[in-house]
């Protein structure tokens, strides 16, 4: 059985090669590789193809590119500018003002496409004109923006829950109910901090627009249905056991292109362009997830999570002591490695570990994505903090950083929340069976 010691080299190889611009992908094969010719036997390499074929013939993964198609699908049929609107004028009104716009929009957005970076691009663009016009803090309408969008990890449907249910074979349905009350939890913190500095620092907040009469706020409830109608497809269907996930993401990805029909926005351009993108993005999580697969094969068969699992023990560390621990390894690693990356670097060899020690995978699986989230606005690799200084165009990137660490804050308490309550991820998926 291979040593703990030889693990932290291998792992510390492995990141260096993804700090050093190495593809993820190359790094972890090279890892696994690496290992089955110290360790094992050559033939054992041969088996990378059963691993390759198996894993993109797998179900489950489908649902990936199909979630994808479907946030490309909304982004480019109008739907979010409406969905920012219409949420503008309900939120307008607390303090804070267009700030909740960016935590509204995000969380609703989150629930429809399943991706913080899209999130993040999307509400970016629609939010940040209307944000110069009206004179309120940058820094802190920046910081909204790239917190906002971190959600769209944790609120269902998440592209990280399927990786993490498919590579941890935890159930996605149960990651997906467990994600939504610590979402909506966590978006409510956010706003009430956007509250706090609106009522300590009222100069932060830009003029308030004028109040649209109730004939109107009513009116536009009807640009919130087709989100909602998406969610409620998507969601509902699992939930409800007519549909797996892949099945429900196919059944979005219809709602969505009969919206786009709606809106008279289906042309061959505008499919050509959101099939593109999907390509794209698919190719690139799915050579990730090959080379993760075959790792975890490895990992399993040299014995590293028991010998991991030792190991700890040997430190005398409790169970919430090496929940802690692994709070400021992800911190850390955050800070150095984009969040697919450091989830699918880890997860082979701490799930069993953390298994072990008496952890329920549903609940670690939220907590992992917490931490991703963190990751997204930790510079200075955060990759949220590059979108929105992307979309912005102008100035520097220093502006997002500054106005992200107050949410930052929240989401370092909301981590140390589910922690202590882990009630607040388990509640509902038990409840639900």
């Amino acid at each position: 059985m291979i040593g703990a010691f030889e693990v932290m080299i291998g792992f510390i190889a492995m990141l260096g090669m993804m700090a050093a611009g190495i593809h993820v992908a190359v790094a972890i094969f090279t890892v696994a590789t690496l290992g089955t010719l110290m360790y094992l036997s050559v033939p054992l390499l041969f088996s990378f193809g059963d691993t390759l074929w198996g894993t993109l013939n797998d179900f489950i993964l489908t649902a990936i590119p199909l979630f994808i198609l479907l946030g490309e699908l909304l982004l480019r049929s109008g739907i979010t500018e409406r969905m920012y609107s219409a949420l503008s004028v309900w939120l307008d009104r607390l303090p804070g003002g267009l700030l909740h716009t960016n935590i509204g929009a995000s969380s609703v957005f989150a629930a429809m496409s399943g991706s913080s970076v899209a999130t993040a691009a999307t509400i970016g663009t629609v939010a940040l004109p209307a944000f110069a016009e009206r004179g309120y803090s940058e820094r802190l309408a920046l910081g909204t923006l790239a917190a906002g969008a971190t959600l769209g990890i944790l609120i269902p449907p998440s592209i990280n829950m399927i990786i993490y249910g498919a590579i941890t074979n935890t159930s996605i349905g149960k990651l997906f109910i467990a994600g939504i009350l610590p979402g909506l939890a966590l978006a409510g913190a956010f706003m009430l901090t956007i509250m706090a500095f609106a009522l300590m620092r009222p100069g932060v907040v830009g003029k308030a627009s004028e109040r649209a009469s109730l004939r109107d706020r009513l009116a536009s409830l009807v640009d919130l249905l087709p989100p909602a109608f998406v969610f409620a497809i998507v969601i509902g269907s699992i939930y409800s056991g007519w549909a797996t996930p892949t099945e429900a993401a196919a059944l979005g990805v219809i709602a969505a292109l009969g919206l786009a029909v709606w809106n008279r926005k289906l042309t061959f351009r505008m499919l050509h362009e959101c099939f593109l993108s999907m390509a794209r993005t698919t190719a690139m999580i799915m050579l990730i997830i090959v080379a993760a697969f075959f790792l975890n094969y490895v990992v399993g068969i040299l014995g590293i999570p028991t010998t991991l699992t030792r190991w700890v023990a040997d430190l005398g560390l409790t169970p919430f002591g090496l929940i802690l621990a692994l709070v400021v390894f992800y911190l850390v690693l955050g800070c150095f490695l984009e969040t697919l990356s450091m989830m699918i670097a880890t997860v082979p060899i701490v799930v069993p570990m953390v298994v072990q020690f008496g952890f329920d995978p549903v609940w670690f699986g939220i907590f992992l994505v917490v931490m991703m989230e963190i990751s997204l606005i930790t510079p200075p690799i955060g990759m949220n903090l590059y979108v929105v200084q992307g979309v912005r165009g102008r100035g520097s990137i220093t502006d997002v950083m500054v106005g992200s660490l107050p949410f930052l804050a929240i989401m370092l308490l909301f981590v140390l929340l589910i922690i202590l309550w882990p009630g607040l991820v388990l509640w509902l998926p038990d409840a639900m069976g």
